[in-house]
């Protein structure tokens, strides 16, 4: 019988937790991310070889001492690597591994194997196409280090645990017709996420947040020739897109290595084909992808980091993305350079919607200038949404959307949108629920004024506010105070000032009975 997804889910996150012991959470995500990779990758090989291997009525493991192996490995090999990318020995598969370290009940050493194993993954791609996405995959996988354990042999034990727990989940792959391993990793990236702090920012954001983007980018859409994402994380913004609407190809740049890696494992895990995705390792700004360069997208989607710190080089001035508006995004906030960017590569018919503090709504300079062009000069603006505070991880700023489009529907006005006081509180974070979605989606679908919660206002209304775009000046959300009934207040007073000296008299007379001093 099919476990559902929220089972699976359980499942791993209760092996991640049971297993990782004293580790952080944001230490052991690596670990366990990485097995499930493994398994997956392993399982996804065994069943591709089989069809293979069906017409000789073989199996990929009895390929294994098989008096022509070497004839049909290299038969196997060659075809996987055009259908899949990569290429495992049947000796090399996460159960073959599993069983080995687990044999008779007891732990046998395997890390050196295990190492070889995942180096022999990556290396197996070498001169092929798939060879920059499935390089160093693995190199986040530390299997020497000491907080897996301070002796050699403790290593080993957790290793070989963790490989035995997973070895025991079926991630029924053979089912094509659901996603529900893809679910699941992206809900560990999650979980992980929550627990990370402020590490999280760097690589998710919160799924109802990609929602609201994915929705934006792809309204009035069943498909998109492309997305992109400058600061694409683990991916999960980019992913998002593809449950709104059928996506062509994927790309993304990330700058932290291991964030880099997590984002291919999660591309690959949602069944992307590896010719369907191109993520790049680089600094967005100061190293933008050559391959991307030159690409314009139909959809845009980024969670860039907040008020990040950048060059601001001078020779940037001749770079095309920023040349026109005369002036950069200050040292000290790169905010409106990941919009510049973003706009550069944007499509003549693409939509772009990012997330950002609020500060860019309203802080001058620079950041005014670069504002004005893009409404004034080039009349890119399209909607402006603002969300509550403390919704994303490790930070409580409140933060907002730019909705950006090159050839608009609306060309006279600029919709607003105050999401800011609708939401739930868990603990001590803010989520925006499903309503507070539909609402956000409808209301920028309709384009439409409602009472303290949005306003299209026309571009006179924005230029006559000097291009300042602070929500409050355009969204009234200001609840008046019921009128106070002055006579009703005074009876009232006059009411409290009997009751306390009827309580004065009654001390006064306990005072006097107990022959003590009154207190007043």
């Amino acid at each position: 019988m099919t476990q559902s997804k929220q089972q699976l889910e359980n499942q791993l996150w209760n092996i991640a937790n049971t297993l990782r012991g004293k580790m952080g959470a944001d230490e052991f995500r690596d670990y366990i991310l990485g097995f499930i990779f493994y398994k997956y990758l392993s399982r996804k090989m065994e069943l591709h070889a089989d069809k293979i291997l069906k017409p000789d009525n073989l199996s990929f493991r009895e390929l294994d001492g098989h008096p022509q192996e070497d004839l049909y490995l290299e038969a196997v090999k060659e075809d996987a690597l055009m259908h899949l990318g990569y290429f495992l020995k049947p000796s090399e598969l996460f159960s073959e591994l599993a069983r080995r370290g687990n044999g008779n009940g007891k732990s046998k050493f395997i890390l050196a194997d295990l190492d070889k194993v995942l180096r022999n993954i990556e290396q197996s791609t070498m001169g092929s196409e798939s060879e920059e996405d499935f390089g160093n995959l693995f190199e986040d996988l530390d299997l020497t280090s000491s907080k897996l354990g301070k002796t050699e042999e403790a290593k080993n034990e957790l290793i070989v645990k963790v490989l035995t727990h997973l070895d025991q989940v079926d991630f029924d792959l053979e089912n094509t017709e659901n996603d529900v391993l893809g679910d699941a990793y992206e809900y560990l990236i999650g979980k992980f996420a929550s627990g990370a702090g402020k590490k999280a920012g760097e690589f998710y954001t919160p799924q109802q947040v990609s929602k609201v983007l994915a929705k934006l980018v792809t309204l009035g859409k069943d498909q998109v020739k492309n997305v992109y994402d400058p600061t694409c994380g683990s991916g999960s913004l980019l992913l998002r897109v593809s449950k709104e609407a059928e996506v062509g190809a994927f790309y993304g740049q990330e700058s932290n290595p291991t964030t880099y890696n997590l984002c291919r494992m999660n591309m690959i895990m949602h069944d992307v084909h590896y010719k369907r995705f191109d993520i790049y390792n680089e600094d967005t700004l100061e190293n933008p992808s050559p391959n991307h360069f030159d690409e314009r997208f139909e959809a845009i989607v980024a969670n860039p980091p907040f008020s990040a710190k950048w060059s601001a080089s001078p020779l940037f001035m001749s770079d095309d993305r920023f040349a026109a508006y005369g002036k950069l995004a200050p040292k000290t906030k790169a905010d409106f350079a990941f919009v510049q960017h973003m706009v550069h590569q944007l499509s003549d018919t693409g939509t772009m919607a990012c997330v950002l503090p609020h500060g860019v709504l309203f802080r001058g300079a620079a950041e005014g200038h670069i504002r004005k062009y893009l409404i004034k000069d080039k009349n890119y603006l399209d909607a402006v949404i603002g969300l509550p505070a403390n919704i994303f991880y490790g930070t409580g700023i409140p933060t907002c959307i730019l909705v950006l489009k090159k050839n608009r529907e609306h060309l006279k006005d600029v919709l607003f949108i105050d999401s800011s006081e609708h939401y739930e509180k868990i603990k001590t974070q803010n989520y925006l629920r499903e309503e507070d979605v539909e609402k956000i989606v409808d209301t920028y679908r309709e384009r439409k004024t409602e009472d303290k919660y949005s306003y299209v206002a026309s571009l006179a209304e924005v230029k006559e506010n000097d291009y300042n775009l602070n929500i409050p000046r355009y969204v009234d959300t200001f609840e008046e105070e019921e009128p106070v009934d002055i006579k009703a207040v005074a009876s009232e007073l006059k009411a409290l000032e009997q009751d306390m000296r009827a309580t004065d008299d009654e001390i006064s007379n306990f005072c006097n009975q107990l022959g003590i001093e009154q207190p007043f």
